[in-house]
């Protein structure tokens, strides 16, 4: 298959970073979500499998919550398939 992807950015505060991968996810097409530090640095990476929301995610937003807490500001760069 001949997938055609983007990405879209997201400046989220850290207390927030969750609640909007959450949201994201409920809107559908998502391949993948990367969180990054306010420098840029890539702290988390999630590849989201078509279908796979839900229980198989929650680790995956265990530690989400855990890198939020020490974050002030993140960038959530989630990846779409079209």
């Amino acid at each position: 298959m001949n997938e055609k992807t983007r990405t879209e950015e997201f400046r989220v505060d850290g207390e927030k970073i969750v609640a909007k991968i959450k949201e994201l996810l409920h809107e559908g097409n998502i391949r993948r979500v990367i969180i990054k530090d306010k420098d840029g640095k890539s702290l988390l990476e999630i590849p989201v499998t078509f279908g796979v929301v839900g229980v198989l995610l929650a680790p995956q937003l265990a530690a989400l919550a855990a890198v939020a807490a020490v974050l002030t500001e993140a960038t959530v760069v989630v990846e779409k398939s079209e």
